[in-house]
């Protein structure tokens, strides 16, 4: 019996960290048939052009690609031809969703690519912000940077005729909150979302979309100097929000100036400097959504966030889905399993099977995290 407890012990453990080979043929592309054709996913951090996955000739005028030692689980990818500029489409120049492969053995499966994105003209966007959004200012100063950036708002519905207080959120890349015309991505529709979920909890919230920078965004959002994206500009950031931006803010609007009724969220790099920005200003956040954070970029994060105390209860949305670069889930729960030690700290970890690394998966996943903002 013990022989055997220890075979099946074994046999689950080899499973479990079993390698897998698998091919994927494209057979007929509708146009640009000699170009070069790569694959991108999660396998590869979602690089357009990764001269690893790049497919070859597969007989007539077939092209595939081998991708080895692949653990079991699901993937994510699509064909480009070198660029997101040039991803596959529809037929008629349609976005396609991710094509998803479960693997948990060898496989060999065949493709077609209907159309690519450069070849159709980009369709004029639509002007979605709801009539709640603002824009403050084209060009509010940020002495801290030395530069100046655009900042949105959204007031509640009832604003105008109320004279209560509010609750604010302040959230990162600004031209991608609520106006599709300005989101190069797609929008996450949070002027939407709000305005049927405020009625439906009660509960309303100022939420104030701040630009990213442009080329800066790296540096701006990122607290750690980088030997690629060079200085970290994120403490100098945070600055200006809680210096600048926040007391201008409180002046002008009838806001909950306390960390209980203020907080801050963002995705990518705006997920790493939201998490910051706590560390740094415990007394002036009292909640961050961290969506997909770039932890990876240095792990200097996580050791501050071992050292982090502070006498306040702050909460921390943590999302990660399992649909993004293979690291992001296993950093999110590393993160949580160094605050989850700490015992005044609110944790709400996600990680979501079909989450990808994308303003449709945040836009998704916002109204969870304002409901969970909004519990307490």
């Amino acid at each position: 019996m013990k022989k055997l407890l220890i075979l099946f012990v074994l046999f689950f453990s080899v499973a479990a960290t079993a390698q897998f080979s698998v091919r994927l043929i494209v057979t007929d592309v509708a146009t640009r048939k000699n170009d070069d054709i790569y694959v991108s996913g999660n396998f590869n951090s979602w690089n357009p052009k990764d001269e690893n996955y790049k497919l070859k000739p597969f007989g007539g005028t077939r092209k595939s690609i081998v991708i080895k030692d692949l653990a079991a689980g699901t993937y994510a990818f699509k064909f480009t031809r070198g660029g997101f500029d040039k991803v596959e489409t529809t037929g008629d120049g349609r976005d396609i969703s991710d094509r998803v492969l479960d693997v948990n053995a060898d496989v060999s499966q065949e493709f077609t690519v209907a159309g690519w994105k450069d070849e159709y003209p980009e369709v004029p966007k639509r002007y979605t912000a709801s009539p709640q959004v603002r824009i403050i200012d084209t060009a509010f100063r940020m002495p801290q940077l030395e530069r100046s950036r655009r900042i949105w708002i959204y007031l509640p519905k009832g604003y105008a005729t109320a004279s209560k207080t509010y609750p604010v959120l302040y959230m990162h890349d600004g031209q991608n909150l609520f106006n599709e015309q300005t989101a190069p991505f797609g929008e996450w529709g949070v002027d939407e979302c709000l305005d049927t979920l405020q009625q439906k909890l009660g509960k309303e919230c100022i939420v104030i979309g701040i630009d990213n920078g442009g080329t800066k965004r790296m540096n701006e959002y990122n607290p750690y100097d980088h030997a690629e994206y060079g200085k970290g500009e994120g403490k100098l950031y945070t600055e200006f929000i809680v210096k600048t931006l926040k007391p201008f803010i409180d002046n002008k609007y009838r806001t909950l100036k306390s960390p209980e009724n203020t907080f801050i969220a963002g995705s990518s790099m705006g997920g790493l400097i939201s998490f910051y920005a706590i560390l740094q200003y415990p007394d002036v956040f009292g909640a961050a959504g961290v969506f997909s954070p770039s932890f990876w970029v240095s792990d200097q994060v996580f050791a501050d966030a071992e050292k982090f105390t502070t006498t306040a209860m702050p909460r921390f949305y943590l999302y990660a889905g399992k649909m993004e670069p293979t690291n992001m889930v296993p950093n999110n729960e590393k993160m949580a399993s160094i605050l989850q030690k700490k015992q005044r700290y609110a944790i709400r970890l996600v990680s979501d099977p079909l989450g990808k690394h994308n303003e449709k998966t945040w836009r998704q996943e916002f109204v969870d995290f304002y409901k969970w903002l909004m519990s307490y």
